[in-house]
């Protein structure tokens, strides 16, 4: 029998997600429960990054007591790490921090997690909480960031999002038959993550800059910018595909195919000067359309 929806990590998952609130539904239990899981510990992460009540070093210092927590996730570190955020609450978000809270419940789930689920989230978590460290390095002293060129944002999307996609493969492989499809999944793993958070930096860009992060180079054309994102997001389109021919879960195809699709109308909005933001009404539409392609249920 299929476990019921965890109310606690959908509660934490409408507070503090965009897009993948509207995605993960979409997929089949276990895999649901899975990447909630995963979404909300790459957001603890995002949000000590992002900390602006801290300093750099104060940020840089938290992201290590989270890898140390991850790679020893008792309950008893679990409540110390949340006790220290509590007393110096990284973000001025209150959902972010009540996330931060609530860490030994989210981590008690991550144990409740079969092995090779449990470890992929663990890995690539530490993972892309070292390269978000190391990001950091290059901020002053408040934690102000301005990255230097292109690479560098390239770089910085890999972390934060192009290792994502690769857990996500990792998560949906499990479930795969051996085919040239789920091999070919891998090419496009990284890009499928990375454009969506391109086109993230190209919408958030003024807010962004607001709190001290500039992740768009000033010396780099912004159209080689959005060029780079169409591209991941054609590898992304390819990725949702391959995923159908190797056999995977209508919810699966669905939960690939949808953010793409928002992106794409999203950088259709900027490139056009009409704002930042697609209408409720354009995410329904994308919402029904990719229902109806792949067959999912809602």
């Amino acid at each position: 029998m299929t476990p019921p929806p965890d109310a606690l990590i959908d509660d934490l998952l409408q507070a503090t997600s965009r897009t993948f609130a509207l995605a993960i539904p979409l997929l089949p239990e276990p895999l649901r429960r899975e990447v909630g899981l995963a979404y909300l510990l790459f957001r603890i992460a995002d949000t000590l990054e992002d900390a602006e009540l801290l300093s750099r070093d104060e940020r840089i210092r938290e992201l290590g007591r989270f890898i140390e927590l991850l790679g020893e996730p008792t309950e008893a570190n679990a409540r110390q790490a949340a006790a220290a955020w509590s007393r110096t609450p990284p973000s001025a978000d209150p959902e972010y921090n009540r996330l931060l809270a609530e860490a030994p419940a989210v981590i008690g789930r991550l144990n409740g997690l079969e092995s090779a689920a449990g470890g992929s989230l663990k890995r690539n978590v530490i993972r892309s909480a070292l390269g978000m460290a190391d990001t950091l390095r290059g901020a002053d002293a408040r934690g102000a960031l301005r990255l230097p060129d292109f690479d560098a944002l390239r770089r910085y999307c890999y972390f934060v999002a192009g290792i994502v996609g690769e857990m996500l493969t990792e998560l949906f492989v499990l479930r795969l038959a051996p085919s040239a499809e789920r091999d070919a999944l891998a090419a496009d793993a990284a890009p499928f993550g990375e454009g969506l958070q391109l086109v993230n930096i190209l919408k958030d860009a003024p807010d962004d800059a607001r709190h001290g992060r500039v992740y768009l180079p000033a010396g780099v054309d912004r159209q080689r910018v959005f060029d780079a994102a169409r591209d991941d997001l054609v590898a992304a389109e390819r990725y949702a595909d391959n995923l159908a021919a190797a056999g995977a879960d209508p919810g699966v195809v669905a939960f690939a195919t949808l953010p793409r699709t928002l992106a794409e109308a999203t950088l259709d909005v900027i490139e056009s000067g009409a704002g930042v933001k697609v209408s409720r009404e354009v995410v329904a539409q994308k919402v029904a359309e990719t229902l109806a392609i792949t067959g999912a249920s809602p």
